[in-house]
C-alpha cells in the first residue's frame, strides 16, 4: 500500500512540475526549441569527439571567429584564449602529450533566449600519454559553461569556461 501511494504521488507531482513547465507557444515554435537544444547538444559533443581524434582545424569552427575560451583549475583561472587561431594553437599543443584522448560527455541544461543560449555541460576527460618516461593516466572532471550564439542558422560556442574541478593522476600498469 505504501508503495502504491508513493507512485502516486511521485506521478502527481512529476505531471505537476510538467504542467509548470508547459508553456504557450504554439508546436511549431516548441519543436523550433527542440531543434536548437538538439543543434547545441550536438556542438558538445562534436567538441569532444574532435579532440578526442584531435581534429582540432575542425574543432575550432564549433566557436565564433572571436570565441574565447577561460581555462579554470584549482580555482585559478588561465589567460583567456581569443579567436580560432589561439584556440587551435593552445589545443594543439595540449593534446599533442597524450597518444589517448578521450571525452565522456554527460548531463547538460540549456536555456535558449533567441539567437542565443546559455549551457552547462559536465564531461569527464581521459587522457593518456607519457610522463617521466612513464605510462600515465589523467582524469579530469569538467564542468563546461558556454554561451552560444546562433550564426547564419547554426550554433557556435561564442564564450567557454572550462572549470576543472577534479584531477585524478594514476600510472598504467604495463602488461
Amino acid at each position: 500500500m505504501k508503495s502504491v501511494i508513493g507512485v502516486f504521488t511521485f506521478v502527481l507531482f512529476s505531471t505537476l512540475t510538467f504542467a509548470q513547465k508547459m508553456d504557450n507557444r504554439n508546436i511549431e515554435q516548441r519543436l523550433a526549441a527542440i531543434e536548437d537544444r538538439m543543434a547545441i547538444k550536438y556542438v558538445v559533443d562534436e567538441f569532444s569527439n574532435l579532440a578526442d581524434t584531435k581534429e582540432i582545424d575542425k574543432q575550432v569552427l564549433l566557436f565564433t571567429a572571436d570565441g574565447v575560451v577561460v581555462s579554470v583549475s584549482n580555482g585559478q583561472s588561465a589567460a583567456p584564449l581569443k579567436g580560432r587561431e589561439q584556440l587551435k594553437q593552445a589545443f594543439s599543443g595540449f593534446l599533442s602529450n597524450f597518444h589517448t584522448v578521450y571525452h565522456q560527455n554527460g548531463q547538460q541544461t540549456i536555456d535558449l533566449q533567441g539567437n542565443k543560449a546559455q549551457a552547462t555541460s559536465y564531461c569527464r576527460v581521459i587522457l593518456v600519454g607519457k610522463q617521466d618516461g612513464k605510462e600515465v593516466k589523467t582524469t579530469l572532471y569538467t564542468i563546461y559553461k558556454d554561451s552560444f550564439v546562433k550564426e547564419n542558422g547554426k550554433w557556435l560556442i561564442k564564450h567557454r569556461t572550462s572549470n576543472f574541478v577534479h584531477r585524478e593522476v594514476a600510472e598504467v600498469p604495463v602488461n
